[in-house]
């Protein structure tokens, strides 16, 4: 069953009277005038309309990965808080994240944020995102926040077919549409840094937009590569955006593609940037970050002179914002989910040269209750109508992109500490293409869901595999050699410093069985790995399929010189039709009552 626009409505309405926070999931009466592009009733309330308050405001996007269009986005039942960040934001799931906010179960918030009854919910309320529908709700924000600056958290101009295929061209020439004030980066950097500068210099001489990365440095004299930060004023206020690009983009992604570049949290010279903006004037100190929420907080926590961190990278959808304080006063820390599918809204009542209050809302975009921006619309049906010639194939996008490869009876999703259904897919197509016994697939957090019954698109396949490192490798690997690559990734995600923690799942694993105790030390979080059901031999050699080898092509180890979403393509032909997946699933161990897992979705 999906709604009406007008059920919609009423149903946020009913849920307004019930005492949900709409400072959290929803926003405003319904008092105030609703632009025509917002379909709305009047009469009842409206989660997209948000009463100004203050005087500066801040609307914030971020890792969109080339979603132009409306995409399924299924939030994880698995996302483990250790240490000091068990149970606190953003490591909460399913119900303990609607107990937590005060969401009510059943309602298109606890849609948007959870994985709960996601496949029905689903059908209800319809699909989320799309450039367009995003850039109708910002349009409408600045309606009612003049002056107010857009921030673009990274992570745009990767994700999809039609961004690979066009070396980024098709999200460069969609910003232009959006204009974004200030930009920062991380899977940018994947097209190689020439390319980055390129389309960073296009973007800053077409548009308003400022690029900014205060910790992206030249290796050889250690000089700053980009502006660090830029101050403007927004009604009266002067207001510096600091940036922070992701601070691993050399280790968690191929180093060759930046050389020359030294990337890093860099606190030193943060909190030296922060005295430098203030004391060329700014009254308001924003951070566009790329480090992911708990490196975010631990950030806010020492650096001393930020007002709001605007976060993304680990695509945490958090609806009200932590409060860090530290030895000189507070920072308000948020993070906007990804995919196109929320926008942030941070209102500042600044005075006397300090924020002295502060609200903040972060908007589920329901694609269908939301006119396509016209201007955007176009410009996305033409990208998609165009002739494009990639690796040597011309062919039409629209044709290419909604070519079904299987039907599909399974809820397909990827989101998720440790796998996906998704992932369980890529990892069965990686060992039966290549007769392998073991197959890794990296556990990035990016790729849509499809719900029961959608068939799959090549475009589909394309949100889970749209690297310019595709190369399938197959190798062989020692079960110690496997033990090590498993424990080496677990430390990255469950090290209880966020400081040595890059983003990311854990790696997919296909064949292999094993348990994990993410609570466990270093090195022994990894157990009772087993294969065909008998224990892995740490001595004997096993045949592994992988892809995106971060090692530069030519010296990449075991290339085969195909390509993932060839392999993956074939497959799924060959399988006609996908049934319900069961992924593999390790055998958790020590998490009992972390909130951070559900079994509920």
């Amino acid at each position: 069953m999906s709604l009406s626009r007008r059920e919609f409505l009423q149903m946020l309405a009913v849920a307004s009277a019930a005492g949900i926070n709409l400072e959290t999931a929803q926003a405003g009466t319904g008092t105030q005038r609703v632009a025509g592009s917002v379909k709305a009733n009047n009469a009842s309330s409206n989660m997209y309309e948000v009463p100004r308050f203050g005087n500066v405001s801040i609307l914030h996007m971020t890792d969109m990965h080339a979603q132009l269009k409306p995409v399924y986005f299924r939030e994880p039942n698995i996302n483990l808080g250790v240490g000091s960040m068990k149970g606190n934001p953003p490591h909460l799931v399913g119900e303990n994240f609607l107990k937590h906010f005060g969401l009510e179960p059943n309602t298109p918030a606890a849609h948007a944020f959870t994985c709960l009854d996601f496949s029905e919910a689903a059908k209800k309320y319809g699909k989320v995102g799309g450039f367009a529908h995003l850039l109708t709700l910002i349009k409408h924000m600045r309606e009612q926040r003049p002056g107010s600056f857009l921030l673009d958290g990274g992570d745009n101009w990767q994700g999809n077919a039609l961004a690979l295929w066009t070396d980024a061209q098709s999200q460069i020439d969609a910003m232009k549409i959006a204009k974004p004030d200030f930009f920062t980066s991380h899977w940018e950097a994947t097209y190689t840094k020439d390319r980055m500068v390129e389309g960073i210099n296009e973007l800053e001489t077409e548009t308003n937009m400022a690029f900014v990365a205060q910790n992206i440095l030249d290796s050889d004299f250690y000089e700053r590569v980009f502006k660090p930060y830029v101050i403007r004023e927004q009604n009266g206020v002067q207001v510096a955006v600091i940036g922070q690009a992701f601070p691993y983009t050399p280790i968690a992604n191929p180093s060759w593609m930046v050389d020359g570049w030294t990337f890093g949290i860099r606190d030193e010279k943060m909190q030296e940037t922060v005295d430098a903006a203030r004391a060329e004037g700014a009254e308001v100190v924003i951070v566009l970050s790329h480090n992911g929420m708990d490196v975010d907080l631990k950030m806010a926590s020492k650096v001393t002179g930020i007002d709001a961190i605007m976060g993304g990278h680990t695509h945490d959808a958090v609806p009200t914002p932590t409060i860090v304080k530290n030895s000189s006063g507070q920072t308000i820390v948020s993070n906007a989910g990804s995919n196109a599918k929320y926008l942030g809204v941070l209102d500042l009542d600044v005075r006397k040269g300090k924020v002295q209050d502060f609200k903040y809302h972060l908007l589920p975009v329901f694609s269908d209750f939301i006119e396509p921006d016209k201007e955007m619309q176009a410009y996305i049906d033409n990208a998609y109508n165009q002739q494009i010639e990639f690796q040597g194939k011309t062919f039409n996008v629209g044709e290419r992109t909604s070519d079904v490869l299987a039907t599909n009876d399974a809820l397909l999703y990827r989101r998720g500490n440790f796998t996906g259904t998704w992932d369980q897919l890529l990892c069965d197509a990686l060992i039966d293409v290549n007769d392998a016994q073991i197959s890794f697939s990296p556990g990035v957090r990016w790729g849509t869901s499809l719900i029961p019954g959608e068939p799959i698109t090549y475009d589909d396949m394309m949100t889970h595999v749209a690297l310019t490192y595709p190369n399938v490798t197959v190798n062989e690997f020692t079960g110690e050699q496997i033990k090590g690559i498993l424990e080496d990734v677990c430390d990255n995600i469950f090290n209880t410093d966020p400081y040595y923690q890059q983003g990311g799942d854990m790696v997919r694993v296909g064949g292999l069985k094993y348990a994990c105790a993410p609570n466990a030390e270093k090195g022994k979080r990894i157990l009772d790995m087993e294969l065909g059901g008998e224990p892995i031999d740490p001595k004997k050699t096993y045949k592994v399929a992988g892809w995106a080898s971060v090692a530069e092509p030519g010296n990449i180890p075991g290339d085969t010189g195909e390509m993932i979403w060839d392999q993956v393509e074939t497959w799924l032909r060959d399988q006609k039709h996908i049934k319900p997946v069961k992924p593999n699933e390790p055998t958790l161990k020590g998490v009992e009552g972390n909130p951070g897992i559900t079994d509920k979705c």
